[in-house]
């Protein structure tokens, strides 16, 4: 038998783990079709076919199972290796992906990527903004950002902002119309804006008060499932908001908007970035864990 090539490995494992000829491709840079011939030319090589192939899917074999899991962690400890020997070459370099919401996106605007810039110039950030809750490592990104409450366990979380809180905002010429609640139950007579989450489902809003904790079913003239459309609605009096406090800092700030049931905000929550825990931790993904932790000190 003729030993297959370390690229052909790292193809096979790719496909098997993002379970698409097209989304293996696109993180290795070829072709599909390329990509699809390479892998039947590794089964004859090795004498087994190593992926069942349907029009919709690609899915590993018995064997293809069995070589799988003793590659994934040869071709970590490879990776390790040459980790190793980054400190010697100068620089780091690299592409970092990370994956986050809106609220996450803008923090990391705000506050890691001039800083990543600035300390570690030859480091790519592939900076993707999405709504949805993923699994990162499927969808090959190295890491993601999120509310640490959500985060899953058997990721590890790097926590860089320990205040976001959800604030209620209205523009002035609103609550001089329609007036200020006193309490989050005189929401049902507010026009309120609606927040459609990820799945599909209407947001009902939260808050807290001395360990009284309550959850509003709000309406309205306009549901959206982004902070800062949110913030523009409510600039242009289409009802009360609820946001992340730093989607609507700026316009608290320039008096475009004014906060409403403060006393009923609920406790701020911390934002981490977070990544597995089981995989070598690339030099880009160290440069940028560097750079959220340093933000803490």
């Amino acid at each position: 038998m003729i030993r297959p090539s370390l690229n052909d490995l790292t193809a096979f494992v790719t496909v098997a783990n993002r379970r698409s000829f097209r989304r293996a491709a696109d993180e290795l840079g070829i072709a599909p079709s390329t990509l699809s011939h390479a892998m039947r030319a590794l089964e004859e090589r090795m004498g087994v076919r190593l992926l069942n192939r349907t029009t919709r899917s690609v899915s590993p074999t018995e064997a293809g199972f069995e070589l799988l899991g003793r590659l994934q962690p040869a071709l970590a400890t490879l990776d390790q290796a040459l980790d190793s020997i980054a400190t010697f070459r100068g620089s780091v370099t690299g592409t970092v992906r990370i994956n986050a919401p809106r609220l996450g996106g803008t923090i990391l605007m705000r506050d890691i990527l001039p800083a990543m810039a600035e300390r570690f110039p030859d480091v790519v950030v592939d900076f993707v903004v999405e709504g949805k809750l993923i699994d990162i490592v499927s969808a090959g990104f190295d890491a993601g950002v999120r509310l640490v409450d959500s985060i899953p366990k058997d990721m590890i979380a790097v926590p860089f902002v320990d205040a976001v809180s959800f604030v209620c905002v209205a523009a002035p010429a609103y609550l001089e119309r329609f007036g200020e609640p006193g309490a989050p139950d005189e929401l049902v007579h507010h026009r309120c804006i609606g927040h459609r989450v990820p799945g599909g489902k209407l947001y009902h809003w939260e808050f807290e008060r001395a360990g009284k904790a309550l959850t509003i079913e709000v309406g309205g003239p306009v549901i959206l499932d982004d902070e800062e459309l949110m913030v523009d609605a409510a600039i242009k009096c289409l009802g009360i908001g609820y946001v992340a406090s730093p989607a609507a800092e700026a316009a608290l700030a320039e008096g475009r908007l004014r906060q409403v049931l403060a006393a009923w905000a609920p406790a701020p929550e911390a934002v981490a970035v977070y990544y597995p825990g089981h995989r070598a931790v690339p030099p880009a993904l160290r440069a940028f864990l560097d750079v959220v932790k340093g933000l803490r000190k």
